[in-house]
């Protein structure tokens, strides 16, 4: 209205006229499609709430745009609406057996124990799946926990070793070098060692405390309860040593 006044109190350009012209036409347009969007809103969703519509539409909207990022690059929409995993998340609750998913995780580091694991689990069951090497870890683990075994990892790894007849895990007494000559094997089974330590479920071995390969039966596996076969390893539990713990 200001520019008609200053029209009538002094003399405006043919073409500033237009250009008014065209922001009424402009507005008026607006406002006679949100009416339109209004009444059909009323007609289909019995709602005459303008903002049902507009938040109808920007949901087909943002559909769209979320079918048209996942056809280009499916993985990105997990990527960005999955929340961090915490470690202590992954530890009790996050836990997959799966190479893709250790491989989301960070390099781990830790103590001598967790050193002692991940060396046996390296040496035992390199090249078994990520099921496998967990089923390893177990054993070591739940051997910890048990009465009639060593206290603590290191021990339980190290037990006779020196002694070709004694030792409990092959790897401490079979007079090879136990160099790393495979990094990202070794720092895979760190991940299973570090999610092991800091309190992983123990469900794949059922309680399991030995282990052999099915390239031998040696005579003790006929005294305890075979609780599962995963890849070339098939593991036990002493139902004694269960009772007692």
């Amino acid at each position: 209205m200001a520019l008609l006044s200053g029209g009538v109190e002094g003399t405006v350009p043919g073409t500033e006229i237009m250009n008014v012209l065209k922001v009424w036409a402009c507005g008026i347009a607006v406002l006679l499609t949100m009416s339109g969007a209004a009444n059909a809103d009323a007609t289909v969703g019995q709602s005459a709430d303008p903002g049902i519509s507009v938040d109808t539409r920007l949901s087909m909207l943002l559909g769209q745009e979320r079918s048209a990022l996942t056809a280009v690059a499916p993985n990105r929409i997990q990527q960005i609406t999955t929340p961090p995993v915490k470690p202590g998340d992954t530890a009790t609750t996050n836990v997959q057996y799966d190479d893709a998913w250790l491989d989301t995780l960070p390099v781990a580091t830790g103590d001598e124990q967790w050193s002692c694991l991940t060396r046996a689990i390296y040496f035992e069951a390199r090249g078994e799946s990520v099921k496998g090497e967990f089923a390893v870890a177990e054993v070591i683990a739940n051997r910890a926990d048990a009465p009639n075994f060593p206290h603590d990892i290191c021990s339980v790894v190290n037990q006779g070793s020196g002694h070709k007849f004694a030792c409990q895990f092959s790897f401490t007494c079979d007079g090879h070098t136990d160099a790393i000559n495979d990094q990202a094997s070794y720092d895979k089974a760190g991940k299973i060692a570090r999610l092991i330590l800091d309190g992983a479920p123990r469900t794949l071995t059922d309680g399991a405390t030995h282990f052999h390969t099915t390239a031998v039966w040696p005579s003790w596996s006929h005294q305890f309860e075979e609780t599962a076969q995963i890849g070339a390893h098939v593991f036990y539990r002493d139902p004694v040593q269960l009772a007692s713990n």
